[in-house]
């Protein structure tokens, strides 16, 4: 049972328990029947030998650490409930102070979630970008679509040329050294989609079916490690030219790509979408820049270890998403020149800012007394559920129902900062800045 709980230092406090003698006891039977099998006593097979005579060969010591174990996580749970804080790593400093046949008495320490103050966060002033759509929008839409029903028509009569999608074979060198890669056959190349190095495609212009050349290129110093900054030579043949034509831009080419019959309705229609997405990106951003002032607002000693499992958590995800496009994690970090250190100090600015949103969020709930209804809680359980395909008492088995009140009530507390923030035009924003 809890003695005492006080605060030992910022964010820690030191915790005092005890196991009466009765629990105690309890706790060293059970570990002496899960370790009973694995002692070797003298006269006696193994797991048949008496508690008494085990204690009295080893020593009456030999069961206590099973049993602490035994007890802790239960006294542990009930001390930080009675105790009202809230631990946000593992307990560490155990000092055991009396263990035996009157009982467990021990104290440890812990890191609980940091005092917060937040001030301001009613009013926050965030930039929303306008959703209106330009001509020049649609007909960039437009272009797109073109070039992807135009058709390819292969030419003879003349050298290659910017937009041309070229067939070429080539080969790689540095220091006259090919390297792994840099090697490819009958590759369908267009020019100037800057799909390849700087330099590259250009050159591969004005020359004719049949043509084998050099393309002499720089890597760029962002480019993988082995090949960063130096100079190349890629020896080219060229086989092929295509040209692209693009259909005509008129009512029949809107009939075949889309449901309109005629192009100005396709144009109300692309419009329309692209109005929306904008809208959309808008109103996202907005919220981001309004969350991350937010965090900003935030006066707190954020504990370490907070910031390291969040870190610990990105990672993980991120690790899942590559992994899960059958790509060995480390292979990828060592395509990028990276290790899981430099990908920690990546994600650790992030991380930081996220913890103390969420501890603001935690706090606004508190002062605005938000409340979450239990049927709230049910409908939350219900949407994971079909998000997930899963059953729904399985759901509720794997999240407390207190981790999705947590959650609603954080929503509750961004939607109130984000509807009393006040939307700033660009322009004004640009004309603040200048001034």
């Amino acid at each position: 049972m809890l003695q005492s709980a006080q605060k030992s230092n910022t964010n820690e406090y030191t915790v005092e328990i005890t196991v009466s003698a009765e629990d105690f006891a309890k706790a060293v039977n059970k570990a002496y029947n899960k370790k009973k099998n694995s002692l070797n006593v003298p006269g006696f097979r193994k797991g048949h030998a008496p508690k008494a005579i085990i204690e009295k060969m080893y020593g009456e010591g030999i069961f206590y650490d099973d049993a602490i174990n035994e007890v802790f996580p239960a006294e542990y749970d009930k001390a930080v409930e009675e105790s009202g804080i809230e631990p946000v790593d593992s307990p560490r400093d155990f000092d055991i102070k009396k263990v035996g046949k009157e009982g467990l008495e021990l104290s440890f320490k812990v890191t609980v979630k940091p005092e917060v103050e937040v001030v301001g966060y009613k009013g926050i002033e965030a930039v929303k970008a306008s959703a209106d759509v330009t001509d020049e929008d649609v007909d960039k839409d437009l272009q797109a679509k073109l070039e992807q029903n135009a058709r390819e028509l292969s030419v003879e009569d003349r050298a290659s040329k910017n937009g041309d999608v070229v067939t070429i074979d080539f080969e790689g060198f540095v220091d006259g050294v090919a390297f792994e890669g840099g090697k490819g056959e009958n590759y369908d190349l267009e020019l100037g989609s800057n799909s390849f190095i700087p330099g590259f495609e250009e050159q591969c212009e004005n020359h004719s079916i049949g043509d084998e050349f050099d393309v002499n290129v720089t890597f760029p110093e962002e480019y993988h490690e082995e090949l960063a900054g130096k100079d190349a030579t890629f020896k080219i043949k060229l086989h092929a030219i295509k040209e692209k034509q693009l259909p005509a831009l008129d009512d029949e080419f809107a009939k075949d790509v889309s449901e309109f019959d005629t192009l100005d309705e396709l144009k109300a229609d692309i419009r329309k979408t692209i109005g929306e997405q904008k809208a959309d990106t808008a109103k996202k951003n907005f919220e981001n820049s309004v969350m991350d002032q937010l965090a900003g607002l935030v006066s707190a000693e954020i504990p370490d270890c907070m910031i390291d499992t969040a870190v610990d958590n990105m990672i993980t995800e991120f690790k899942y998403n590559v992994e899960g496009q059958g790509i060995p994690f480390k292979k990828y970090l060592e395509m990028l020149g990276m290790n899981e250190d430099s990908v920690k100090g990546m994600y650790r600015p992030r991380a930081e800012k996220e913890v103390k949103t969420e501890l603001a969020l935690e706090k606004i709930a508190a002062m605005e007394d938000l409340k979450v209804e239990e049927s709230e809680i049910e409908d939350e359980y219900q949407k994971m559920a079909d998000h997930y395909g899963v059953k729904l008492e399985d759901v509720k088995a794997a999240i407390t129902a207190e981790r999705v009140e947590k959650d609603l009530k954080n929503r509750k507390a961004a939607d109130l900062v984000i509807g009393n923030a006040v939307e700033k035009a660009p322009e004004e924003n640009a004309e603040n800045d200048a001034e």
